[in-house]
């Protein structure tokens, strides 16, 4: 009898394909898993009937990380949206923009090495939003940890000294206090200090791998985000979340009322959060 083996060909074929199958196993549970409900009232108005009452309120609102990303997006739709009365941009140097409509847009420079020294930039918004973060690659583990925990954390400090209201800070996918990884660790550890605060309202959103054209040159972050695209397409919610989706929930969220002292929004929150609205003529 003739025994037929497995070329290394064949198998290394066979092991791509198990690793395959187990990772599209692996993507349709974490598309499929319950993250709860979303964590926000039932809507008793439409949300074009909130925005309007939101805009009358005349409320201000500033964004640390506008140089990023996300803030870049965020300042782009706020501006847009105008349901802000006043916008104030606090960082590290000032922005200059094309844009006529974003030059009206205050801005404080700030040494974040001497917040406390500038205190002043803080007061008087009632709204906040964080976007303010690094990369361990980028800063290394101290400056890593010095941008995202201890700047974030004392911007929540004089924000809530100067008197604003909500604050909205985004997180990521993962985020833990106890976690043994350092980047999940150091964003949970900042999210259960900022709740300590006591903010009138706290609004946490944890993203998956942030999907956007980024500028600054991060080469393997680019091939993921490269790789993660047909993923993105067949299971939209399980780990990835583009830019913009984030951004249209926390605007979606800040003019929905809420007695929430503290809100999660998981990333299946955060697409779901997002898509209020698109109906309504």
């Amino acid at each position: 009898m003739k025994v037929v083996g497995l070329s290394s060909l064949n198998v290394l074929e066979l092991a791509v394909s198990v690793l395959l199958l187990t990772f599209a196993c692996l993507l349709y549970l974490l598309e499929v898993s319950d993250p709860g409900p979303l964590p926000i009232p039932s809507m008793s108005q439409d949300l074009n009937n909130l925005r309007e009452m939101f805009k009358a309120l005349n409320k201000s609102c500033f964004i640390l990380g506008a140089s990023g990303e996300t803030g870049k997006v965020l300042l782009r739709e706020i501006v847009q949206s105008r349901i802000f009365t006043k916008v104030t941009l606090i960082g590290r140097r000032k922005l200059t923009f094309e844009d006529a409509a974003r030059e009206n847009v205050s801005q404080e420079v700030v040494d974040f090495e001497k917040l406390d020294e500038y205190a002043s930039a803080f007061q008087g918004h009632d709204v906040g939003f964080c976007c303010l973060g690094t990369t361990k690659a980028k800063a290394g583990e101290e400056g890593f940890i010095r941008v995202d925990y201890d700047y974030v954390l004392k911007s929540a400090q004089l924000a809530k000294a100067g008197g604003c209201t909500h604050f909205n800070l985004e997180s990521s996918k993962g985020a833990d206090k106890d976690s043994s990884m350092l980047y999940t660790k150091i964003k949970g550890q900042v999210e259960a200090a900022i709740e300590e605060l006591n903010f009138d309202r706290y609004s946490i959103f944890r993203p998956g791998v942030l999907m956007c054209d980024r500028q600054e040159s991060r080469p393997m972050e680019w091939m993921a985000r490269k790789l993660l695209v047909p993923v993105a397409s067949l299971f939209p919610t399980a780990i990835t979340t583009p830019v913009l989706v984030l951004v249209k929930a926390m605007l979606n969220n800040v003019i929905l009322p809420s007695e929430n002292k503290m809100e999660l929004f998981h990333n299946k929150h955060i697409h779901e959060l997002s898509k209020l609205g698109e109906t309504e003529t």
